[in-house]
């Protein structure tokens, strides 16, 4: 199973985003924050986060409706949180949440090469579908314009060896 956590541009390889900066929430700097991850109450234990690039103090955090309300240190007034507004909320890689074994981050299985039972190479990983059954993985050659689509599921999906860097799949055959 994999948790939605999308990396974020490559200065930020090494971390993850959590959130998107909104609108700011009243008139003391509050931000309210879109969470983009499977763990909103990762919010709560917060005490630093990078909006973009800048590394912020966290002094308070609340939910209201679907949002998740920040108070930076950073921003003391309405107009310092509107600047904020679309920015992406990152943490570091480390940071991130603990998963079950046989569980990964999207971040994780992208970039992946895929081999086949008999160990020849299909591609790379190069986006993950949620389809709501189950997650389908896009894997793509260079140069390439056709795409192979791989369910995310333990009939196919035989192997994931994250320090190698490689995905090994048992493709069924068309009959």
């Amino acid at each position: 199973m994999i948790r939605s956590s999308q990396s974020g541009a490559e200065k930020n390889r090494d971390r993850i985003v959590i959130g998107k900066a909104g609108a700011p929430h009243g008139v003391h700097g509050e931000l309210r924050i879109i969470p983009l991850t499977d763990f909103p109450e990762r919010f709560q234990a917060l005490k630093e986060v990078y909006v973009g690039s800048e590394l912020m103090e966290v002094e308070d955090c609340w939910y209201h409706k679907q949002f998740v309300i920040l108070k930076l240190r950073q921003c003391p007034d309405r107009e310092a949180a509107a600047e904020l507004t679309g920015r992406l909320l990152y943490v570091d890689k480390a940071d991130a949440m603990p998963l079950a074994e046989g569980e990964y981050y999207t971040f994780d299985i992208i970039g992946l090469e895929v081999f086949d039972m008999e160990g020849s190479s299909l591609g790379h990983v190069t986006e993950v579908l949620k389809t709501g059954s189950n997650d389908v993985y896009v894997v793509s050659q260079k140069g390439q314009a056709k795409q192979l689509l791989v369910p995310a599921l333990k009939t196919v999906v035989r192997e994931i060896n994250l320090p190698e860097g490689k995905m090994t799949v048992d493709l069924l055959e068309e009959a």
